[in-house]
């Protein structure tokens, strides 16, 4: 069943702007984090789409051992070799909708918008993959694909160029689907129904392992939060309605930190730039004439406006 929040909104918005506070702030810090702190002792356990071995290299990085499940290379040796940190929902599908997406991709929303970072961020998204199948997986849909031939080896992947779709290992489709789920409810993200008709089923038919759930508390331990369609506190119905629950709490903190510096944000309506009170040299430099006023910079943004190049 759906669990909604049982005392007040103040309570329920107040919990979600600790949990936003408590997550990596970016990608790079949270592949460390990942590494250290929730997949430290998973390498002998495998890699999420092919199940291979792998040593840790660097900070976040690693070496798979490709002999361990029977990889083959198809075209990307170097990439085959490593471990790359896979969003199981790709950044450019919830990137592509914001509206920094539109007017830049992913560098222009790294750059602008701080809920992009955090939804780049978020560890339940995030998962251990060799560097080649990362790329041919690339951001594909998933699918049933019964009559595509495996193209890695052993590896119990398969992907469609032709068709951009992929099929996943059994072992992880239940993940997937409850990932994708989670994803879409917080942060409030468009779903197909080809897609939703798919995840529904894989949710059914692949109940968490035990790993999944080991998983999932520790990277609630992280970030505050655990994924309700993981531990049973929800689950995706047709005619799902988003709770939103990330942009709640990213609303939240961004309108406390502008209150806080003592002033609005200040957008330009020529440029399409926003000035933040502190730590931005433009912020009185806008003509009047010119100035939009913002209670927030979740509110700017929302509107299409970007982040001044100069602010700190």
């Amino acid at each position: 069943m759906f669990r909604s929040c049982s005392i007040t909104l103040a309570a329920c918005l107040a919990f979600a702007v600790t949990s936003i506070q408590a997550a990596p702030n970016s990608f790079e810090a949270a592949k460390v984090m990942a590494r250290q702190q929730v997949y430290h002792d998973r390498t002998t356990q495998g890699t999420f789409y092919c199940g291979c071995r792998w040593q840790w290299t660097g900070r976040s990085g690693g070496r798979v051992d490709l002999d361990s499940c029977g990889y083959q290379v198809r075209a990307q040796d170097q990439r085959a070799q490593r471990i790359e940190w896979e969003h199981i929902v790709p950044a450019s599908l919830f990137g592509q909708q914001r509206q920094c997406w539109q007017q830049g991709g992913r560098s222009n929303c790294s750059r602008n918008d701080p809920l992009f970072n955090i939804m780049e961020a978020d560890l339940h998204n995030l998962t251990p993959a060799i560097g080649e199948v990362n790329a041919d997986r690339s951001n594909y849909r998933f699918a049933m694909l019964p009559d595509t031939p495996y193209r890695h080896g052993a590896c119990p992947f398969k992907v469609e160029f032709s068709q951009r779709a992929a099929e996943p290992r059994d072992e992880v489709k239940g993940m997937i689907a409850r990932t994708y789920f989670y994803m879409h409810d917080r942060y409030n993200l468009r779903l197909s129904d080809q897609q939703e008709r798919l995840l529904m089923a894989w949710d059914n038919r692949h109940t968490p392992s035990s790993w999944e759930l080991e998983r999932n508390q520790r990277i609630s331990r992280l970030m505050g939060h655990a994924n309700p369609f993981v531990d049973g506190q929800r689950q995706w119905l047709k005619g799902h309605r988003n709770l939103a629950e990330g942009l709640q709490a990213h609303q939240a903190v961004s309108q406390n930190s502008s209150l806080a510096n003592n002033g609005p944000v200040i957008g330009n309506r020529r440029s399409q730039v926003y000035h933040l009170p502190q730590g931005c040299p433009g912020y009185q430099q806008v003509s009047p004439q010119n100035q939009v006023h913002f209670a927030s910079e979740a509110e700017a943004l929302a509107q299409g406006y970007r982040r001044a190049g100069n602010c700190r």
